[in-house]
């Protein structure tokens, strides 16, 4: 799931005292998972916000509002009419739904409410870990499942720096490294030979070169 994070609260404050209407806009799938961004939290930052307009003597008519994926038209449909008559928006999406929101509505302001933060997973609730970065060139088969592009510190390729002590990393005793996760799961999968196996240059331009990368169904 992608992970985000509320911004500072006068940060938001800076970017949207300006305008006299506002429509805080929540996301209902990845980022209210963890509950930074859904329509609860869009409820409570749009109350906070009109505390802070009363404060300040300024007048800002919030509404707030949200829809399931900010990310793809269909689910705008219900939501048409009041987004195009807004002044301005402030979207608790994640960075996609953002920019998605910009480009559908070229003519309306779009602020981000949340910094995007990583692809993580949930291991207990209220607990998000980075797990991806979305690399474009998974290696998970080789590695026993586990991710050294997002887990090893130092994003290594070929086995474990010589710097981890009792299976933690020597960046911090909080975290594992993740070429003993990597040679523990191998272990357990009897499958340590691939641990010997010398892994070729991680190829990066999958990753970036070239500009955005897209996916396209041909026949969809």
């Amino acid at each position: 799931m992608i992970v985000g994070e509320q911004k500072p609260f006068e940060e938001i404050w800076e970017m949207i005292k300006d305008h006299r209407q506002l429509t805080v806009f929540g996301c209902n799938t990845c980022v209210a998972v963890c509950h930074q961004g859904g329509n609860k939290e869009a409820e409570i930052l749009a109350s906070l916000l009109r505390m802070k307009a009363t404060q300040e003597s300024i007048e800002l008519d919030i509404i707030d509002s949200g829809i399931e994926r900010q990310c793809e038209h269909e689910f705008f449909d219900s939501k048409q009419d009041m987004l195009e008559k807004s002044e301005a928006v402030l979207s608790l999406a994640c960075g996609i739904g953002v920019q998605f929101m910009a480009a559908k509505y070229p003519q309306t302001p779009v602020y981000p409410g949340l910094n995007t933060t990583f692809l993580g997973d949930v291991p207990v609730k209220g607990h998000y870990i980075e797990k991806c970065q979305a690399c474009g060139d998974c290696v998970l088969g080789v590695t026993g499942g586990v991710c050294p592009v997002s887990r090893c510190c130092k994003r290594l390729f070929n086995g474990p720096c010589g710097g981890s002590s009792d299976g933690k990393c020597e960046i911090s005793k909080e975290i594992d490294c993740a070429w003993q996760l990597v040679v523990d799961r191998l272990e357990a999968l009897g499958r340590l030979d691939d641990y010997e196996k010398v892994a070729p240059v991680k190829d990066w331009s999958k990753d970036r070169a070239g500009g955005p990368r897209s996916f396209k169904l041909e026949d969809f």
